[in-house]
């Protein structure tokens, strides 16, 4: 992971963040735990919509992930950083099976100083 940088564009850095996390779980055989702790602290808290995602939460996620193996591309309209914390909106399509689905996102992160995610919330709604 790439350190967080203020002086770099947030909205690249979301972009990469998810996007990297994504292709090295569908890339490869390796480890979904030592892939999620690459991406995020251990002490990594998500809250999605009012579901409280931990470490563990996040590692059994990847399954399904892996098994679907959908094809994701974000759109990030806007995003800004202030010291470790990052705020976007994004738009997250997703293919797969031949089914098309758009998720807004509004997301509210922390991040280490080495680029990883310590903590999000974050609001959805699907477009499609």
């Amino acid at each position: 992971m790439k350190p967080l940088n203020i002086t770099a564009d947030p909205k690249q850095f979301i972009a990469d963040f998810y996007t990297g996390f994504t292709h090295d779980l569908l890339s490869s055989d390796e480890d979904a735990a030592v892939i999620v702790d690459r991406y995020h602290t251990p002490d990594i808290v998500q809250v999605a919509d009012g579901n409280r995602i931990d470490r563990q939460k996040l590692i059994d996620h990847t399954r399904p992930v892996r098994k679907n193996r959908p094809a994701i591309r974000m759109e990030v309209h806007e995003a800004v950083v202030g010291g470790d914390r990052l705020a976007a909106r994004y738009t997250l399509h997703s293919s797969q099976r031949g089914k098309d689905i758009a998720i807004e996102v509004h997301l509210f992160g922390r991040f280490s100083a080495d680029g990883r995610m310590s903590q999000a919330h974050m609001l959805t709604r699907a477009i499609t």
